[in-house]
């Protein structure tokens, strides 16, 4: 039996067992398949730690930058108290109406907001709102841009906020100091940033599964 396939079967059973998907979760990322998005949701098990972290966070304001399809946003926003509020950035118009049908279809329309357009360009507009600092933010979106999103998680956030990066390993290639590959750049920025920045205590952890050889970020914010 080769290794991703023990991966695969691993994953399956943990997710199986500790964060099945129901019939709304189900369905957008069915729904996401047929609308021809791309295959880069997190795994039901990811989206289960990113609840639980919501959750001990005891987050009543959480930032997602990368919507996709909202299957991530789903999970979120499940976490929320009936006055929390997620916002969810996404650069790609398709990919947002399909996010939106899916978060209705799952009952968290009166909790989450997807806007729609540039990231970098969202971020600042958000931030003229002067909105209660996000509990929590979740990084998921173009890897060359990385080290801005957690320069702006952090300007969105306070003292005790948990950032979480996604897809921090990039195969292996994050290691390669010579790479000129925008993910791989991007990505050791915003290691690199995490690591010397004095309002942030990170750690990285490598993952293997159904999503192949990966891994996230955490980081919290200090005082």
């Amino acid at each position: 039996m080769s290794e991703s396939h023990v991966w695969d079967e691993v994953d399956a059973y943990f997710t199986d067992r500790l964060a099945p998907d129901d019939e709304a979760l189900a369905a957008a990322l069915r729904d996401s398949d047929a609308a021809g998005l791309p295959h880069i949701n997190v795994a039901g098990n990811q989206g289960k730690l990113l609840q639980l972290l919501a959750q001990i966070q005891g987050a009543r304001h959480i930032l997602e930058i990368g919507t996709l399809g909202g299957y991530s946003t789903i999970w979120l926003g499940r976490a929320l108290p009936a006055d929390g509020r997620l916002v969810s950035l996404e650069y790609d118009p398709k990919h947002a109406e399909v996010a939106v049908r899916n978060i209705a279809r799952a009952g968290l329309d009166k909790l989450v907001e997807v806007r729609v357009g540039p990231a970098l360009e969202s971020l600042p507009k958000l931030a003229d709102e002067n909105p209660p600092p996000f509990d929590l933010v979740f990084i998921d979106a173009d890897k060359v841009n990385n080290p801005h999103y957690v320069e702006w998680a952090l300007k969105l956030t306070s003292t005790g906020s948990l950032i979480v990066l996604d897809n921090v390993v990039r195969g292996g290639r994050v290691t390669d100091a010579q790479s000129t590959a925008p993910d791989v750049t991007g990505t050791r920025a915003a290691i690199e940033l995490i690591g010397s920045h004095p309002r942030l205590s990170g750690t990285a952890i490598q993952t293997v599964g159904m999503k192949g050889y990966d891994g996230f970020a955490l980081a919290r914010v200090l005082a």
